[in-house]
């Protein structure tokens, strides 16, 4: 059956030549986050318990995780957690394969300390967390749906979307995140997971605001938590230089106060210890970034199941898609990809397979648009890909 893949050219402003464009990124520490993060570890562990035990990936969704915050009192070289963080694990598994009884709760409860063991080095999971476990039971199993011969069929009427290149300042609040967690922390242990980048560009301009959470165990005094928040404002403008030839100011914690004391200081590194819930979707997309300046979906990706759930799977695909055609097709400016799903329906045969594109001046846009169908006609071909890299953990989905 022909797919029903319609590529037109849109007629708009690149992102790059549009006078103002805002990027958001929530930190892997951020509260919501977190939620994201710990939905997703469970879903993937559960995927992996019930293809070990079951031979198939069986019904489930954990999309509904939500984070309670605690009390702390932190200070300079130390702090402690006066009320715990509560973490609860919400969604639905199925608990029973053919008669045996299945430890999803146990699974569950297992991959989310896991999880935060790797994230949160300075949270004492014996104290400082609550970890709590309510999976309903699943309607049924998937075992259907998940046969190499056939095609899963769509859970919802629901739709997923994506775009590619990345521009000058979406890779640069992406990466400032992921730099100053995965390096400049490494010699600073001082920051904290919890980080919010905020991008503006105005023009020839660029705005980094940045929040990040400070541990004080690791910070003598002010003058050490200003001397460091200083040291990061220089790493991340040498940073910028690798993305962009734009002015680029950094300003990190802008809602301190210096005189009184009133600073971004944590005992485990995020805001969640004190004041800050969380809850799943509530985050970044499954690109990483919030891009008000691109199409966006509302849906939720982290937890839900890789095998039918549009939500998650429309999402991740659309992304890749994009992704592809900007790398195979070189006359693309901009791509935004839409993907629309019929509940029931095979998820290979979308009721729209959308790509709107801005190809590069003079170029032949007829010849960009049969490259593009390709691209997205293979993914769709070859759809069941997407679970599978999802299931081992290839593709992030916040």
């Amino acid at each position: 059956m022909a797919r029903n893949i319609k590529v037109e050219e849109l007629l708009q402003t690149p992102i790059e030549k549009q006078r103002i464009e805002l990027v958001e990124r929530k930190g892997i520490g951020h509260p919501d986050s977190i939620s994201d993060g710990l939905a997703e570890a469970v879903s993937r562990a559960l995927c992996r318990e019930y293809i070990t035990k079951c031979g198939a990936v069986l019904h489930h969704n954990t999309d509904e995780t939500q984070i309670v915050a605690g009390r702390s009192s932190p200070r300079f070289g130390g702090g402690e957690v006066l009320q715990p963080i509560y973490m609860l694990l919400v969604g639905r598994a199925t608990k029973e394969f053919e008669g045996a009884e299945l430890a999803t709760e146990s699974v569950a409860l297992q991959a989310a300390r896991k999880y935060l063991r790797n994230i949160m080095v300075n949270m004492d999971l014996e104290r400082d967390v609550i970890i709590d476990c309510k999976l309903g039971t699943g309607s049924s199993d998937l075992r259907d749906v998940f046969k190499r011969d056939r095609v899963p069929v769509a859970n919802d009427t629901s739709f997923g979307v994506g775009h590619a290149p990345f521009s000058e300042l979406e890779n640069i609040v992406y990466n400032t995140e992921r730099q100053l967690l995965t390096d400049l922390k490494s010699r600073m242990p001082a920051i904290g997971e919890d980080m919010k980048v905020m991008g503006l560009r105005d023009g020839e301009d660029i705005t980094l605001t940045i929040c990040s959470g400070m541990i004080g165990r690791y910070i003598d005094d002010l003058d050490g938590y200003i001397s460091m928040t200083e040291e990061m404002k220089t790493y991340v403008e040498e940073l910028s230089t690798h993305y962009t030839e734009r002015n680029v100011k950094v300003q990190i914690n802008t809602g301190d106060n210096l005189k009184t004391g009133c600073i971004f200081l944590t005992v485990t590194g995020t805001s969640a210890e004190m004041g800050d819930d969380g809850s799943v979707g509530r985050g970044n997309r499954c690109n990483g970034l919030i891009t008000p300046n691109r199409p966006m979906s509302m849906e939720a990706t982290s937890g839900k199941n890789p095998i039918n759930h549009i939500g998650k799977i429309y999402n991740l695909l659309s992304t890749q898609m994009a992704r592809d055609i900007v790398q195979q097709v070189p006359d693309v400016q901009d791509v935004n990809i839409r993907l629309l799903s019929q509940i029931g329906k095979p998820i290979d045969q979308p009721l729209v397979a959308s790509a709107q594109i801005i190809p590069k001046e003079g170029t032949s846009f007829a010849k960009v648009k049969s490259e593009a169908e390709v691209v997205i006609d293979d993914w769709l071909s070859n759809v069941t890909k997407i679970t599978e890299m999802v299931i081992k953990g290839e593709l992030n989905t916040f």
